[in-house]
């Protein structure tokens, strides 16, 4: 048996490979028909991860939005949404921030040990607080996220946790969805940061599907043999 859950990384980029522009104000890169696949992936899931970055400028409620979707996950006994995950080294989260505030699911932060404390002294009354060692490392979550229960992982970014997950080899299968458009600014996020990976030019990624959405494309790539088509 796997010791870590089936892992999906799911992200939006600009044609030149951004993930938001470099302003205050988020840039959305979906449209309606994307949006209501995304809240497929995430009703199928267990978890949703998102870094404490994404939590901050984002404020992200990562909930099921489809009425269907959530009375079919209470019909199994399930919340309504998935559990949310994130990842902290410095423990600077706001207890109020929508990804705490909203939701019936569990909540949990995964926390460097040298901010462990403080996390716990901030959000130990809205989530449950997890040493994760000197630093984090993503092995290590997934294998205890499974020890919990998860058996399906959704990773929603930001660029450093995607990284951090294609660079380990923890990845599955990718969901890239690619807005008609530019941004034009090495000041904004990219996708990915520098980082050694699994897939260069001399062992390629399988693209396993395209799907056309409007304006928007959809790529899927099969990133493992456990890969589920």
């Amino acid at each position: 048996m796997a010791d870590r859950p089936y892992i999906l990384l799911s992200c939006g980029i600009s044609i030149d490979g951004y993930l938001d522009n470099a302003s205050s104000k988020r840039l959305l890169l979906s449209n309606d028909a994307d949006l209501e696949r995304v809240d497929s992936v995430r009703a199928a899931s267990d978890a949703i991860l998102v870094g404490a970055r994404t939590v901050r400028q984002d404020n992200p409620r990562l909930l099921v939005r489809s009425r269907a979707c959530r009375e079919e996950r209470t019909s199994r006994g399930l919340p309504a949404s998935p559990a949310k995950v994130t990842v902290t080294a410095g423990a600077r989260l706001d207890p109020e921030a929508r990804f705490f505030a909203t939701g019936d699911s569990d909540k949990l932060v995964y926390c460097a040990r040298p901010a462990y404390d403080e996390a716990r002294r901030r959000l130990g009354g809205v989530a449950t607080v997890v040493d994760g060692g000197p630093r984090v490392r993503m092995r290590a979550l997934v294998e205890d996220l499974h020890a919990r229960g998860m058996r399906r992982l959704m990773v929603e970014g930001g660029g450093t946790i995607h990284t951090q997950f294609l660079t380990a080899g923890l990845a599955d299968e990718l969901h890239l969805v690619v807005a008609p458009f530019f941004v034009g600014d090495s000041r904004a996020p990219r996708f990915v940061e520098d980082g050694r990976f699994p897939w260069n030019k001399d062992r390629r990624a399988t693209l396993a599907n395209v799907q056309r959405m409007g304006d928007v494309v959809l790529l899927r790539y099969a990133l493992s043999d456990r890969y589920e088509d």
